[in-house]
């Protein structure tokens, strides 16, 4: 499930006009019923639109992690 979650993120924020109901199905197919579904599109979405907002306003990432985004050794 983890697996199809990842793949499912990656695909709704790359090209979220592709997510269509044969990715919805692939979902089902390892457990996901249509309120995870829901709320896996919610926290996806979410995380998305707020990391467009803090490029935009050109917010500096924090200084507890790399430019990659992998934190830094304490």
């Amino acid at each position: 499930m983890d697996l199809a979650l990842c793949e499912y993120a990656e695909t709704l924020t790359r090209s979220p006009s592709s997510v269509d109901a044969t990715v919805i199905e692939g979902l089902r197919a390892v457990g996901l019923d249509d309120v995870g579904i829901s709320s896996a599109t919610q926290v996806i979405a979410y995380f998305n639109y707020i990391n467009r907002i803090a490029e935009g306003l050109g917010v500096p990432m924090e200084s507890w992690l790399h430019d990659d985004g992998t934190p830094r050794e304490p």
